[in-house]
């Protein structure tokens, strides 16, 4: 009987001590700029999580500028141009 008590303390310390030694890990939702995307800091590039572009890679900020002023100027475009009558 004292042996089995002894296992149960055994084992109810052994969870506290664990239960006092993990912390939980939580997701950050920092570290976004204005666009929805960072820099890939492992594999390089920059990738964008939120926004136009959400999901999508690209070798640098630079090239997702280009690529976002391509797309602004073509909505622009579409919707300066007037259907001929």
């Amino acid at each position: 009987m004292k042996f089995a008590l002894a296992i149960v303390q055994f084992v109810l310390y052994l969870g506290m001590f664990c239960a006092v030694l993990t912390t939980p890990a939580y997701p950050h939702g920092g570290g976004l700029d204005a666009y929805g995307c960072h820099n890939n800091r492992k594999t390089g590039g920059y990738h964008c999580h939120r926004g136009p572009f959400s999901g999508e890679t690209f070798s640098s900020k630079a090239e997702m500028l280009d690529r976002l002023k391509a797309t602004n100027g073509e909505k622009r475009d579409a919707q300066t141009k007037t259907p001929k009558k």
